[in-house]
């Protein structure tokens, strides 16, 4: 319903390069820039320059671009209000990073499938980026990510962004651990331990610096996990501490202390659904949100704390 050589300017406006447009939109560099060349034709205007070693959008790509969201915008709506007065067919599909794509999404995603017996349903583990690109190129419905410094903007026209729910951020000690018997806990409480987090540029390490930052300290890396698995064994093992969130599930045969963390700031990660503007009232998102939304407050009550355990 939209030309598609828009798509390819908004992916190449997006990333900021014709390769890395090439690769979200599993195209070859080479035609992407025939794509550009096309539309540039057809509408008499330049859309890209030579800057250096790259390139640069002009004035009349900008120009272009605004209409773009407009008419995608709107097809978007369109394909909402045709579904609504019809059996949704075709195919939807959710991405999400890890944790909701192992909580949140595959209950959404059966209800989808026994509601919607024509409809396809595929599921995608992806980090936050890479959740948004595969929104923009198409291959992505509705999308579950965590709220970060590189997120795009709420005021951003070309998404749909609806805040989910604030999931805390747990702290996590070996068994015997001073912190774990204690009644209060704060962040800032930690200051001194040494921290186990994701890797650099990993969206976990960046909200563990972020957090921890505003409790007033810079955390002491000892040891990079990204799995939770893996950084609760470390911790088990006596190698340091880790910030959990609420929503992630532990082995409860590990000795370790899960500890609700208090005072502010309070850590927790801002989980966010995302969608293209205007598909939004879609029914099948509608209802694949509603699901997801369910399943969070239900996978979300507060962990026992230890003086309860002991009760």
């Amino acid at each position: 319903m939209i030309d598609p050589k828009l798509r390819v300017l908004q992916l190449v406006a997006h990333h900021g390069t014709v390769t890395a447009a090439a690769q979200a939109l599993h195209y070859t560099p080479s035609a992407v820039s025939h794509q550009l060349r096309q539309l540039a034709a057809e509408l008499g205007v330049d859309l890209v320059t030579q800057s250096g070693r790259g390139i640069r959008l002009t004035a009349a790509a900008a120009t272009v671009l605004r209409h773009a969201e407009v008419l995608q915008a709107q097809v978007e709506r369109a394909r909402a209000e045709l579904a609504a007065a019809d059996e949704p067919g075709g195919s939807v599909t959710l991405c999400g990073f890890s944790t909701a794509a192992t909580h949140l999404l595959p209950p959404a995603a059966a209800t989808l499938r026994d509601r919607y017996p024509q409809l396809g349903v595929r599921v995608i583990e992806a980090e936050p980026a890479r959740c948004f690109d595969l929104l923009l190129a198409g291959d992505a419905d509705l999308a579950l990510l965590v709220a970060t410094t590189d997120t795009p903007p709420a005021s951003d026209t070309r998404f749909d962004q609806h805040p989910l729910l604030d999931d805390p951020l747990d702290l996590v000690v070996p068994s015997g651990h001073p912190l774990a018997g204690r009644r209060t806990v704060t962040l800032a409480d930690a200051a001194d331990e040494p921290w186990i987090l994701g890797r650099p540029g990993s969206t976990y390490h960046q909200l563990v610096l972020t957090a921890c930052m505003a409790a007033g300290f810079t955390p002491t890396i000892a040891h990079y996990a990204d799995e939770w698995d893996t950084g609760t064994a470390l911790v088990a093992h006596h190698f340091g501490i880790i910030l959990v969130p609420r929503l992630a599930r532990l082995h409860e045969s590990w000795p370790v202390a899960r500890v609700t963390l208090h005072g502010e700031p309070a850590p927790a990660r801002r989980i966010l659904a995302a969608t293209r503007r205007g598909s939004r009232e879609h029914p099948v998102l509608t209802d694949a949100l509603a699901t997801i939304t369910a399943t969070a407050t239900a996978l979300h009550p507060p962990p026992r704390q230890p003086n309860d355990q002991a009760e």
